[in-house]
């Protein structure tokens, strides 16, 4: 099962709309504290068992890493839990390049 990718842009466009998701950053603490994207949750990937009561069932669930294979990793694995989950394509590098470029890199 695969979900369905976002890229910067279309991101951008729902995080600014009337019903804009919840953007969930699955990335450890160490690579949060260089850089996020305003509005996210930080909820490490290995600790959204544990987590799944503080994401919302009423909305879409964007979900973010470096590069994108934790959260599409994290988001199927979402999906099977009854989630509309999306993945941040690119992760929030391709963020930076294209929607952020003064954010800081890694």
């Amino acid at each position: 099962m695969s979900i369905r990718e976002i890229t910067p842009t279309e991101l951008q466009q729902l995080l600014a709309g009337d019903n804009p998701p919840a953007l969930i950053d699955v990335r450890e603490e160490g690579e949060a504290a260089i850089c996020s994207i305003d509005g996210s949750t930080l909820i490490p990937m290995n600790t959204l068992p544990q987590r799944l009561q503080e994401l919302p069932r009423d909305r879409a669930v964007v979900l973010y890493c470096h590069g994108g294979m934790r959260s599409m990793m994290a988001g199927q694995w979402l999906s099977q839990q009854g989630f509309d989950a999306l993945s941040l394509a690119g992760g929030i590098d391709r963020w930076a390049v294209e929607v952020e470029p003064e954010m800081a890199r890694y």
